[in-house]
């Protein structure tokens, strides 16, 4: 029995843990805490009671029992029902352990008293077990000396050490405390002394980081923290204190003991904010004033004080966007005068401002009169039944409706107009109206009203409180009657303008008319030239409040609350205008001379005009501006490092770059500078570079792009020594001496024409002067000018190779053998120099020289050598050993690509314009902000191993892309190259290692944490450095170069950094992944260990039972890992309810963007990089918000993207960096409306313009950017590009900018936008309309008149005209700034030769599929609206995808479009008229076959083994299965073709669709109409009849279809009769057709003929029933709709896979496909990979 109930606690105690093995090292990260249900989670001291049970039961198991007690306590008094989602199941397996435990005590009634001595004596010996007072004076000595010592490491073990025990000790006295509350006061104070009592609360004050904080710990004391001590931080907590001024808080107000109340403390219990709201803005404020106050300079004393000016800073900042609005509407703001108040009264409104975020105006007018009273009192407007919330009273009535406006969508489907989303609700408040809800909400107001689908005109006398005034009949007139008023108006006028000109221009009609309109003309006229004047513009701004001027600004398109005062100051707008100028003057240049041999402009315009302008203007904008961009970049000195070769040469050039570029400003470095004093200069220059270059080289070999071999070639001395000169790296050093002594030794002449030989060669030089400094006689030598007859140069060879030998010997550790070998090998070498090489007379020291032969023969000599241990002179020997042994050249190091790159940009960067550095602690502070779903976030062990039906893993792919740095990586963990992955298997930490190496080269989270946590890197590296250098330049540590490898351990470093750094993931389902166990949970907390200042942000669900009804409540929460290893929640903030209203992606950057910090928030994206030496220019990036670049200042910083995945570079709206405090005052980052807003990004840079912001682009700086890398995934994301750019036509930000932006501004918006778009459709409809008018000529007879004529009259014009053909092209002219780009950036050589393996890439063969799917989803959503946010998948495309799911993906973008113009050119070839014969047809068509042809075939082209038989055989199999599978309930359209037909008809739902869909369906019918005439059977007959006709046949195949369509299943009784019917109908069919064509005209040609005639007319016939469907259903003819559909698929199908499988007959086909869409090293491993399959079910097919 014993045995089976311990049994049972194992097996419940394992799943209350839950374990995984998900840690760094196999350990696992959760325990019986990890399992505490969500709706307890509020209580979080129930899993720190948990986890100290956890921890303590192998110690004390009864102590641990009376935890887990306390535990199930609390639990059963939060939730005593156990109502909550998983809290029965909780309590049931806690109680399981508990039962457990008491059945090993004696039995009895649990005594409290007891367990209160258990634990007290527990905590005295789990106190002097651990040492606690001594562990904190020893961390309290090393923490005083840490600065400046190597203790670092130390010290933060002890930190972390003390912080798991205190925090221990911490639960036991929390517990100890709520226990004795259960028993008597006397019996407490007897069971605990008070002595005890004054132990355990010293020991809990020292618990600081028990008490969750974000960056700085406000309410606890901290001594571990230096971020508390810096005098910003510690003025800006003082700033907010409570002061007089202030209403005092009731003595029931509790306040934690390490701080005083405060503002925030105030505003908090007036208005009811939550406890965990107030929490996150008093850090969030108390951090951007103590930025903000560092800028302005250091404060100084015991108690330093804000700045005025800095809370001047934040409070204008702040508050800008409500002073704009007041003075929009026009509205007194809540203070009178901006410049009365007080440095307390702006910090009241900015702590108000940011609780409220934006609703600060009623709130504020409250507040005024709450502080009129001596005791604070609660707000009237939040407070209901005694209880006082923000939340419930103010917030959650808007959400309700908003919500109900959001569900009233019918997801998106419903028009925009037909509900109110985010943009509607927010801009009502842009009027007087919003005051109309009155201050609380008068809920009973009509805005508060649930939508219903009511006409409009009902709504709108709804929202005027239901009364019918002239208000409401002017806002009613504005449906339709105004319209139709006003265009009656305008005829009115029209008439009465005909009759004047009748009259004569001399009658009073016409003068009046042309008065009326020459007024309204020149008062525009007036009105658009002030408004262009910027000084005109700024006072209407100024007098905004006039009516006079209020009506102006609305004629001139300004009456909105955005979008006012858009245009730029005058040398800007004159520059732009020139641009645009040149553009059209080069294309009516090009027009005009080039193209038309009719040179009269007219004509030309009227030509060309509007359409083919639109394309053309265009394609010349995108050539001019790629010429001005390789202008300017050439200007910027972009790619003037484009080589590794580059990188040598200009090495020593790069520490003066960098300190003036990169690092702040030094006070000796300024003396050197005026001084001239030009080689210490140098020398000074190369020590401050080394840290970082070093710090940059040591991040690459820790991402395996460089081996250690290239580690040391590339590490810089640190240039501190007592050499003279400048140390530069061996990599330019490498070989330099050999040929050095070459030199010498073959040279005859002077030793000026040796020297002036080696010093050709400058790094040549450098390795010569650094060896030759060693030895002292070569200087008296060199500078008596007679070494060449002093020194035998022959014997060089000699002297190097007993160098060799000494060096090698002293650079190792001490030992007897070495010391021995060592004085041997300093005799031979004494020996050689003196006796081999110099040629020194030494009769002048014959009584030295004689000691010293005595000495050597008696084994003296040397015999007291000092072995070098200084850091400084080892590092010194072993580079000497280095110079004397590297005999190759280093001229290709490093040798990877990727590190390649980034030193060459890096380096290159240095010499670009970019603003000067300000140290650490003066810089803007910044957040990076990275939305996450379920994404991958590291790569497990199953998803390395798992193997696709080539048996090709992820590993395996990996290992031959990335072969070197797969043999750096095993390198790095101490693995000899050849190991095999099974081998690492066996290591827990290996296999962390391996499945890191592997995440960091995909496109996942882990690799973008990584990367975005060098900014803090760095920015320890440049705190830790300059405060070195600020305090004691010539310090032992800066000499030692500790600070190359302790910075990261400095805890001012760190505080620093995180003063300045923050990086917030908003995992939106993070609380979902953790409940059910999901591995991506337990990865991401993985990160939060590794990286310390990470937080991850995510909305908890929490789902109970209240009042027997199911509850769902909704948290934003931010968490960080513990010293435990667990999440710890920091801040927990109750959501109104569901956050996502909208579209996923911006509502999970909502939600969480309150819990980003500083001045600045980078966006980037979960698929994306950093690296180390970009984030040391992060500094200079921030800067460039204070730098001028236009009228307006800047509000996003665009960042320059290199793509690692390469093959294709496509825009995306991250990693630009945002002006924070501007945008969150002003809507945020992100609209989220639904369907509209699909495309997120760009709508933050829309809202920006508008609200007159600067976008500003920077080539210096780059972070990484991972795209879609296969087809399928290139296609789903191009088209959730183009269905968002569909939507972006519809939305208001596009027409507010197109109406308020200038005439030549618009057109740069137009192009770069939603004209990319259009203009892509544009180039596919002008192929369309070209070919569907060569069928029309072609049908009709008229093209050979038409050209006839034209060759009699040689109108070229006109030939020009019918035989012009657009695509190829656009295509040349579009690839010209890719082109121009590459030869910037790497040369003429390789940008050509890089587009011609493009070329040989099939890159055109993409660029033309690309069009067909940006086309489609364009067309699509402009039709019908309804864009979807499509989940593209980033892995690694290594798996083959089946016909069947390219042909669902691909059928109705590109198949039935292909299809339908090689259709087309098929009918101009069999009809048409073309007097250039077969090359004229093919000069005249190949554009549009080879857009045909790769509609058609690219995914198979690009699909990887797309021409392998034995998939092509499966495949077909999969295809055929999937086509015939008639589905059902619940099936997916990946299993039916059924399925997959609905989904596709899904975008068809209103009755406009419908329409326009039944319009474009029409054009099918022309094939018929026109193909019917030309078949021989019609005789050159005319007559309507033979088109009739033609219909019957048609009728006659539609029943024939109907009769072998019938269903088998259906008539289960009359089998036999069906198969003779069906048989019977098959032959009379044969048997006419025979006959037809023996005994009439009708021809074999005429049977094909009738297949292009009638196969149009049928799919015509197809599109229209389905754009029609709810008829077609009650016609009851939709089965055979659906059956002639599936025929229609099934014959596209065939078409398409007949020649898929003929090229997978030839196998070269299938290799030449592998090289083309992998590299040689993977193709090679997939071929073998492929022999040795041989238990591959597929090797057999």
């Amino acid at each position: 029995m014993a045995r089976a109930a311990a049994n049972w606690e194992r097996l419940v105690r394992a799943a209350l843990r839950g374990e995984r093995l998900a840690g760094a090292f196999g350990v696992p990260v959760t325990g019986i805490a990890g399992n505490v249900p969500s709706s307890l989670g509020n209580n979080v001291h129930i899993e720190e009671v948990l986890r100290a049970a956890d921890e303590i039961q192998d110690e004390d198991p009864t102590v641990a029992r009376i935890l887990c007690e306390h535990a199930y306590t609390l639990a059963q008094n939060l939730d005593p029902n156990s109502e909550g989602r998983g809290v029965l199941q909780f309590k049931t397996g806690l109680m399981s352990v508990i039962r457990q435990k008491l059945a090993k005590r004696e039995a009895g009634a649990i005594d409290r008293s007891q367990d209160v001595a258990k634990l007290q004596e527990f905590y005295k010996l789990y106190r002097e077990k651990h040492k606690v007072d001594e562990l904190r004076e020893d961390e309290m000595k090393l923490r005083e000396s840490a600065v400046f010592s190597g203790n670092l490491g130390e010290l933060e073990r002890k930190t972390l050490k003390r912080k798991k025990i205190l925090a221990t000790l911490k639960v036991l006295w929390s517990v100890i405390e709520e226990i004795t509350r259960e028993i008597s006061p006397d019996d407490a104070d007897k069971l605990i002394s008070e002595e005890m009592k004054r132990v355990m609360q010293k020991d809990a004050e020292m618990t600081e980081d028990v008490v969750a904080y974000n960056i700085i710990p406000l309410d606890a004391l901290s001594t571990t923290n230096a971020i508390v001590n810096f005098p910003e931080v510690r003025a800006a907590i003082s700033a907010l204190q409570y002061h007089r001024d202030l209403p005092r808080l009731p003595a029931t107000f509790s306040v934690p003991d390490a701080r005083n109340s405060d503002m925030l403390d105030l505003l908090h219990f007036v208005f009811g904010f939550q406890k965990d709201n107030v929490t996150n803005q008093r850090e969030h404020i108390v951090h951007l004033l103590a930025n903000e106050q560092s800028r302005l300079g250091k404060l100084s004393g015991n108690e330093p004080k804000i700045d005025e000016g800095a809370v001047h800073v934040v409070f204008s900042k702040s508050l800008d966007n409500y002073i704009k609005w007041c003075n929009y509407l026009p509205l007194r703001p809540v203070w009178n005068n901006t410049e009365s108040l007080t440095k307390e009264k702006k910090l009241l409104y900015v702590c108000l401002y940011y609780l409220i975020w934006g609703e600060a105006a009623n709130l504020a007018r409250e507040l005024e009169e709450i502080m009129r009273k001596q005791t604070a009192e609660p707000a009237e407007s939040c407070s209901s039944n005694g209880v006082v919330s923000f939340l419930d009273e103010v917030i959650s009535p808007m959400y309700e409706i908003i919500a109900a406006e959001a569900a009233n969508s019918n997801n998106g489907r419903a028009p925009h107009s037909a509900w109110r989303n985010y943009d509607d609700f927010n801009e009502f408040f842009w009027s007087l109206k919003c005051f109309q809800l009155g201050w609380p909400w008068k809920i009973s107001n009509p805005f508060f009203s649930k939508p219903s689908r009511k006409e409009k005109g009902l709504m709108i006398i709804a929202f005027n409180d239901r009364k019918f005034d002239t208000n409401t009949v002017l806002e009613l007139l504005s449906l339709g009657p105004t319209y139709v008023i006003m265009k009656f108006i305008e005829s009115i006028l029209d008439i009465l303008m005909i009759k004047a000109i009748q009259d004569g221009t001399n009658s009073a009609t016409f003068k009046i008319y042309v008065f009326v309109i020459g007024a309204y003309v020149g008062a525009k006229i007036v009105i658009s030239l002030l408004m262009s004047v910027p000084c005109c513009h700024g006072l209407t701004d100024t007098c905004y409040r006039w009516s006079v001027v209020r009506l102006a600004k609305w004629m001139h398109q300004e009456h909105n609350y955005v979008g006012r005062d858009m245009h730029e100051r005058p040398y800007d707008y004159i520059k732009y205008v020139a641009f645009w100028l040149a553009i059209l003057g080069a294309k009516f240049s090009f027009t005009y001379f080039l193209q038309e041999n009719n040179h009269n402009a007219l004509t030309i315009l009227s030509l060309w005009a509007p359409v083919i302008y639109l394309l053309d203007i265009h394609v010349f904008y995108t050539v001019m501006s790629a010429i001005c961009g390789f202008l300017l970049g050439a200007r910027d000195r972009l790619g003037e490092i484009r080589s590794v070769e580059a990188v040598h040469r200009f090495f020593e050039k790069f520490p003066e770059a960098f300190m003036d570029k990169l690092h702040v400003s030094v006070p000796k470095r300024k003396q050197l500078l005026s001084s001239s004093q030009h080689s210490e200069l140098n020398k000074f220059d190369a020590s401050r570079f080394a840290p970082f270059w070093n710090e940059i080289v040591r991040n690459m070999r820790e991402e395996d792009y460089i081996n250690n071999t290239e580690l040391d070639l590339l590490l810089m001395p640190k240039n501190n020594g007592a050499l003279p000169i400048v140390q530069w790296p061996l990599f330019l050093l490498a070989s330099k001496v050999f040929l050095a002594k070459d030199i010498a030794i073959d040279c005859k002449d002077s030793q000026d024409e040796l020297w002036l030989r080696i010093s050709k060669d400058e790094y040549m030089q450098y390795a010569v002067v650094e060896v030759e400094l060693i030895y002292g006689g070569v200087r008296d030598s060199i500078s008596k000018r007679n070494i060449q007859s002093d020194l035998h140069f022959s014997k060089l060879p000699n002297v190097m190779a007993k160098l060799v030998a000494v060096a090698g010997i002293l650079k190792e550790t001490e030992s007897t053998d070495l010391r021995k070998g060592a004085i041997n090998a300093i005799q031979d070498l004494y020996e050689v120099v003196h006796h081999e090489v110099l040629s020194v007379d030494m009769s002048g020291n014959i009584d030295n020289w004689t000691r010293i032969k005595r000495a050597r023969a008696e084994g003296r000599l040397f015999n007291n050598l000092k072995w070098p241990t200084d850091p400084g002179l080892r590092d010194l020997i072993k580079r000497l050993y280095s110079l004397l042994t590297i005999k190759e050249s280093a001229a290709n190091v490093p040798k990877n690509l990727e590190a390649r790159r980034r030193l060459e940009f890096f380096t290159n960067s240095l010499f670009m314009q970019m603003p000067v550095a300000r140290p650490v602690s003066e810089m803007l502070s910044f957040s990076v902000f990275t939305p996450y779903y379920s994404e991958t976030v590291l790569y497990s062990k199953d998803e390395l191993q798992k193997r696709n039906e080539d048996g090709i893993s992820t590993l395996f792919y990996l290992q031959k892309i990335y072969p070197d740095e797969w043999k750096n990586f095993l390198a790095r963990i101490n693995r000899d190259e050849n190991t095999t992955e099974t081998e690492l298997f066996g290591s827990p930490n290996d296999m962390m290692e391996l499945r890191l190496w592997a995440s960091y080269r995909g496109q996942t989270l882990a690799r973008t944490v990584r990367g975005m946590m060098y900014y803090r890197k760095a920015l320890m590296l440049q705190s830790y450095l300059e405060k070195l250098q600020s305090e004691d330049i010539e310090s032992p540590l800066a000499t030692t170069g500790l600070a190359d490898i302790h910075f990261e351990l400095s805890p001012e470093a760190r505080a620093q950094a995180d003063l300045k750094f923050t990086y917030v993931i908003t995992c939106q389902i993070y609380g979902v992944q953790k409940g059910e166990g999901k591995p991506e949970a337990a990865d991401i907390a993985l990160l939060m260990q590794r990286n310390e200042a990470l937080r991850v942000a995510y909305v908890d669900i929490v789902e109970s039972v209240k009042n027997g009804k199911p509850s769902t409540e909704y948290y934003s929460k931010l968490v960080k890992a513990d010293i435990h290893g667990k999440d710890k929640e920091i801040y927990s903030i109750k959501l109104p309810g569901n956050f996502k209203l909208g579209e996923g992606k911006p509502e999970n950057q909502n939600h969480a963007v309150i819990f980003t910090r500083g001045n600045a928030v980078q966006t980037i994206d979960m698929n994306q990089d950093n690296y180390f030496e970009e984030a040391l220019k992060m500094r200079n990036l921030l800067e460039e918000f204070y730098q001028d670049h236009g009228k307006h200042k800047p509000s996003i910083l665009g960042v320059r993207e290199h793509v690692f995945t390469g093959r294709v570079r496509m825009h995306y709206g991250h990693p630009d960096v945002f002006d924070r405090i501007f945008h969150i005052t002003r809507g945020g980052i992100s609209k989220a409306s639904r369907v509209i807003n699909i495309s997120e990004d760009i709508y933050a840079g829309f809202n920006s313009t508008l609200r007159l912001g600067n976008i500003t682009h920077h080539e210096y700086i780059q972070v990484g950017k991972g795209r879609d890398v296969g087809l399928n995934q290139i296609a789903l994301f191009e088209g959730k590009v183009a269905g968002g750019n569909g939507e972006q036509v519809l939305s208001r930000d596009i027409y507010r900018l197109g109406q308020l932006f200038d005439f030549f501004r618009m057109l740069s918006f137009y192009v770069t936008t939603v004209g990319f778009y259009f203009c892509t459709m544009l180039t596919v409809w002008t192929v369309y309309i070209f070919l569907y008018g060569k069928t029309y000529l072609a049908l009709s007879g008229v093209g050979e008149s038409i050209q006839n004529r034209a060759d009699i009259l040689k109108n070229v014009a006109l030939n020009t005209a019918l035989n012009t053909q657009f695509l190829f092209q656009i295509g040349v002219f579009t690839a010209i700034p890719m082109i121009l780009g590459f030869i910037l950036e790497y040369g003429v050589l390789t940008a050509f030769v890089s587009f011609i393996t493009m070329q040989f890439q099939l890159c055109s063969v993409f660029f033309t599929f690309s069009l067909g799917t940006r086309t489609h989803y364009f067309g699509r959503t402009i039709l019908h609206g309804g864009a979807k946010y499509k989940a593209t998948g980033r892995g690694f495309v290594v798996r083959h995808i089946k016909f069947a799911e390219n042909y669902r993906l691909y059928s109705r973008s590109h198949f039935v479009k292909g299809l339908e113009v090689a259709l087309l050119l098929v009918i101009f070839l069999a009809y048409g008229f073309n007097n250039g014969g077969a090359v004229g047809y093919i000069l005249l068509s190949i554009s549009s076959w080879f857009m045909a042809i790769s509609w058609l075939f690219a995914p198979y082209i690009f699909n990887p083994s797309g021409f392998e038989w034995q998939k092509v055989v499966e495949d077909f199999r999969d295809w055929t299965n999937w086509l015939f599978y008639r589905g059902g309930i619940g099936v997916k359209g990946e299993e039916s073709w059924e399925a997959w037909w609905d989904e596709e008809l899904a975008h068809i739902h209103n009755i406009g669709g419908r329409i326009l869909e039944t319009v474009l369906s029409l054009r099918f019918f022309i094939f018929q109409y026109g193909v019917v005439y030309h078949m021989d059977a019609s005789e050159s007959s005319r007559a309507l009849l033979i088109y009739w006709i033609s219909w019957a046949v048609l009728g006659g195949l539609f029943v024939l279809l109907l009769v072998f369509g019938l269903n088998p299943k259906a008539m289960v009784h009359f089998q036999l009769f069906l198969r003779l019917i069906k048989s019977i109908a098959l032959l009379m069919v044969l048997a006419g057709l025979v006959v037809a064509v023996v005994f009439t005209s009708l021809s074999v040609a005429d049977v094909f003929a009738s297949i292009l005639a009638f196969v149009p007319t049928g799919w015509g016939v197809i599109s229209i029933a389905v754009a029609w469907k709810p008829i077609v259903k009650k016609l009851g003819l939709w089965k055979t709709v659906r059956s002639l559909a599936r025929l229609y698929d099934a014959g596209t199908g065939m078409i398409i896979f007949v020649p898929i499988a003929i090229c997978s007959w030839f196998p070269f086909i299938s290799t030449f496909q592998t090289r083309l869409l992998y590299n040689q090293a993977f193709s090679r491993g997939l071929e073998i990979s492929l022999i040795l399959a041989g238990n591959n079910p597929n090797a057999g097919v």
